[in-house]
């Protein structure tokens, strides 16, 4: 009996830790603070040094925990990254992701060689074990900040977390295999780096291509979808690992294979792996607290803190000045993303492997760490956004992220059913028309449904739901950001010309080559308008012209100061899917949009 009651008292104290992290994260998203921080704080004071008084040091379990945490995890970063994400910025990427990684390491090394006399293999160790960065940090305070950043800035943060853990994993494994055996040839080292990634990508691909392919043809019942996936992902990692591939790389890319390609149930699997990832998360980071303990930590403070510093102020920018050389990223740019490069549970968890293979000092290696990741979580954290700011990478605009729900279709997987609320502020509101891949099926407006024909277009307040190609739906997503001023300059893309209610009638006339009936030489279009209206102008009123037709965009006091002219002709040229590609990365694109406009006015006038 007293067995089963330490069974259900850690099943108790484990779903307890849970739920405390949980209500802790809460609080963590109000003030900003970084959640990994949040979670560790909660294991440690669980842990013996803390009022839970647990005493756990079980260096097997936490490996073991690791590893299924971060195969799905990083299966989690591949499956939301569309390989559009790459252009421009994979080969700067990589080299961050790899050749960043071994300079990170190597200037940590010669600094811990230097000052604090361990040998170089150690040194060496000890700077792989704090190389990588912790992207899920990074993107969490960016979104608590209310900030938006580049597309290429974002796609190199994006694509360097996601490939540099297992870079990071490599090298601490071949160095720990180095200083266990008593050393081995470079060249044999090196042999095993190549044979592991190259395993681990090969075993990626062709395990990501087998679960979509099963997937697609095997009928399974509707729940069991995400389950198998969650299972194939850790499979993958583990039968690569045994192999003696990289398990983390491949369950990476398998992630990114099962993204990019037509894959049946998708967005039940997406929703159901989210909050995986938040379990493993949270499990993961509160096992490596309760490892620690704050005591012996701050013993390591001094060599801590020297490392950190190291690490930020030199190791980190030196590798992406190197990496992004000729890239095309500006210095403001470079800084930021040298800033950026936060560390997390990644490097205390790799600190546990010297532990588990008997290095020396790796109990050492283990709080020194721990310290640098609380160092990089309070400092780099808590200025991530002001540092945004200052620097100028944080987008203009207040768009924020679109709220979205999927229905998967039975048998189809090129085509996905979505539904948006639709704000007052909407981009999609300032268009003249919906780009020819989406079609609206249906709209919910005051507790009723509408079909297309009935609901004669969306309006503030209504719930529509669309059908889109799946590979289309990031760019989708653009058109349901709330932003006026974005959905005013946008409404040119889709044929819709703005106009000042101020301008002659006669200018119009003679620059779009059209005749308005019935008017003096100097009038000006608000008069004309609002004459056609009644003299009582309303939003959205719409006048019909010949060869187009007017539309009442914005009212002053009672009087029309901006139309949209919208011309037949222009309303047959088809948007620039370049120019649409780019409201992922800014809508605020003036100088774009007034090319496309120029372009359009020469193919219009010949």
């Amino acid at each position: 009996m007293h067995g089963l009651d330490l069974v259900n008292t850690a099943i108790f104290v484990g779903s307890a830790l849970i739920l405390i992290g949980i209500f802790s994260s809460l609080v963590a998203t109000r003030f900003g603070a970084p959640l990994l921080l949040v979670f560790l704080v909660v294991g440690m004071l669980a842990g013996e040094d803390g009022p839970g008084g647990i005493a756990f040091s079980d260096y097997s379990t936490t490996y073991l925990v690791g590893m299924i945490a971060l195969s799905v995890i990083l299966f989690d970063g591949g499956l939301r990254t569309r390989l559009s994400v790459f252009r421009g910025v994979v080969r700067p990427s990589l080299l961050l992701a790899t050749a960043g990684v071994l300079v990170t390491s190597g200037i940590v090394a010669l600094a811990v060689w230097a000052e604090l006399g361990l040998s170089p293999p150690l040194a060496m160790l000890l700077g792989a074990i704090v190389a990588s960065t912790d992207a899920a940090a990074v993107f969490f305070l960016i979104r608590t900040g209310g900030m938006r950043l580049p597309g290429r800035v974002n796609g190199i943060l994006e694509i360097e977390s996601g490939t540099n853990d297992p870079i990071s994993v490599f090298l601490v494994i071949l160095l720990v295999r180095f200083i266990v055996s008593g050393g081995l040839p470079g060249w044999e080292l090196f042999e095993e780096l190549a044979v592991e990634a190259v395993l681990g990508a090969a075993l990626g691909v062709a395990g990501g291509w087998g679960v979509v392919s099963i997937l697609n043809r095997v009928a399974m019942p509707g729940g069991l979808h995400p389950l198998f996936v969650v299972a194939g992902a850790i499979m993958i990692s583990g039968f690569t690992t045994l192999v003696g591939g990289s398990g983390l790389l491949a369950v990476y890319i398998a992630g990114l294979v099962m993204a990019n390609r037509p894959t049946r149930a998708y967005p039940s699997i997406v929703g159901f792996h989210d909050a995986m990832t938040w379990l493993c998360q949270i499990v993961m980071f509160l096992v490596l607290g309760l490892l620690v303990t704050p005591s012996r930590v701050m013993e390591y403070a001094p060599q801590g803190m020297f490392i950190a510093v190291v690490l930020t102020l030199v190791a980190r920018p030196a590798a992406v000045w190197l990496c992004l050389a000729g890239a095309g990223f500006t210095a403001r740019e470079k800084l930021f993303v040298s800033w950026v490069g936060l560390r997390g549970a990644v490097s205390i968890f790799l600190a546990a492997i010297p532990t588990l293979a008997g290095v020396p000092e790796a109990q050492a290696f283990f709080n020194i760490a721990f310290f640098v990741v609380l160092f990089s979580m309070l400092v780099q954290g808590a200025t991530l956004t002001p540092a945004a700011r200052w620097l100028g990478v944080a987008l203009k605009g207040t768009t924020r992220g679109v709220s979205r729900i999927e229905i998967d279709i039975p048998g189809q997987t090129e085509l996905e059913i979505v539904g948006y609320p639709v704000a007052s502020d909407s981009v999609i509101l300032g268009l003249s028309r919906m780009p020819a891949w989406a079609r609206l099926l249906m709209v919910v407006r005051k507790g009723h449904i509408l079909d297309q024909a009935e609901a004669g277009g969306l309006r503030p307040g209504d719930y529509g739901y669309f059908l889109v190609p799946r590979e289309r739906l990031a760019r989708f997503d653009t058109l349901f950001h709330e932003s006026p001023e974005v959905a005013r300059r946008l409404g040119l893309i889709f044929g819709e010309l703005p106009i000042r209610g101020e301008t002659r009638i006669a200018e119009v006339e003679e620059f779009y080559d059209l005749s308005f009936d019935g008017h003096e030489p100097e009038m000006v279009l608000a008069d004309w308008a609002a004459a056609r209206l009644g003299g009582k102008p309303v939003l959205d009123a719409v006048i019909a012209i010949r060869g187009g037709k007017l539309v009442v965009r914005r009212l002053e006091s009672g009087r029309i100061a901006s139309l949209g002219l919208q011309l037949d002709q222009l309303l047959q040229v088809e948007p620039d899917e370049r120019l649409l590609a780019r409201l992922e990365e800014e809508a605020d694109e003036l100088r774009g949009l007034r090319r496309w406009a120029r372009s359009v006015r020469r193919r219009l006038l010949t």
